[in-house]
C-alpha cells in the first residue's frame, strides 16, 4: 500500500491573499481511494486536530475529524466533517484545485453549502460573495463559473452522488486512523 503523504491546504481569496491554511493533512494513497473517487482522480485528504491559521495570523485547531474532497475541474470541494451527531458536510464554491509539492491550493469564492447529519441543506454567506464580488471586479467569466460550480454542487447533494456518501467518508478515516493517524500525528 502506497504511504499517506502530509499535505498543507492553502485557500486564497480572489485578489491573491492568502484566507486559510490547514497545516497538518494527510493525502489519501490513491489505492485506497475508493473506485468513484479514483474515476473522477479526487484528491481526498484527512485531517485531526490540524492547526488552522487565518488571514490575520490567528490560529487555532481543528476539533472535529475532516476528511476533504477536491475534483480537478470543479468548482467547488467538500469538506466531511464527522461530528458526534454524524456526518455534516461543508462545502466551499471555490476554484478548482492545484496540487503541487505537497501544497493544495485554490481560491475561496465565499458560498458555501451546509448539509447536515439529517440531509438538509443551507447556501450561506450569499452576502459575502456579493461584497467580494465588487470588492474583487470578478470578471464574468469568474462569476459564470461560481454559478456553475454552485449548480454542479447542489446537484451532486439531490442526488447523493459522491462524495456525499457517509459510510465512504468514515471508512477513509478509520483506515488512516488505524494504520498510520496514530504513529503519524
Amino acid at each position: 500500500m502506497e504511504r499517506y503523504e502530509r499535505c498543507v491546504i492553502k485557500s486564497f481569496k480572489h485578489n491573491g491573499q492568502i484566507h486559510r491554511l490547514w497545516q497538518q493533512n494527510w493525502l489519501v494513497p490513491n489505492d485506497a481511494l475508493a473506485p468513484g473517487h479514483r474515476a473522477e482522480s479526487m484528491i481526498v485528504l484527512i485531517n485531526r486536530q490540524t492547526p488552522i491559521q487565518e488571514s490575520d495570523g490567528k490560529q487555532w485547531i481543528s476539533r472535529v475529524p475532516a476528511v476533504s474532497f477536491f475534483i480537478p475541474g470543479e468548482w467547488f470541494n467538500v469538506v466531511a466533517l464527522l461530528e458526534t451527531s454524524g456526518v455534516r458536510y461543508y462545502c466551499n464554491v471555490a476554484s478548482p484545485p492545484y496540487l503541487q509539492g505537497g501544497v493544495l491550493t485554490y481560491i475561496d469564492y465565499d458560498l458555501d453549502v451546509i448539509r447536515t447529519a439529517d440531509g438538509s441543506r443551507y447556501i450561506v454567506d450569499q452576502d459575502e460573495y456579493e461584497q467580494h464580488k465588487q470588492l474583487y471586479h470578478y470578471p464574468r467569466q469568474v462569476e459564470d463559473k461560481v454559478r456553475e460550480g454552485l449548480n454542479a454542487l447542489l446537484s451532486r447533494i439531490e442526488s447523493s452522488r459522491e462524495p456525499f456518501q457517509d459510510d465512504v467518508v468514515i471508512r477513509y478515516y478509520e483506515e488512516w486512523l488505524t494504520r498510520f493517524g496514530e504513529a503519524e500525528q
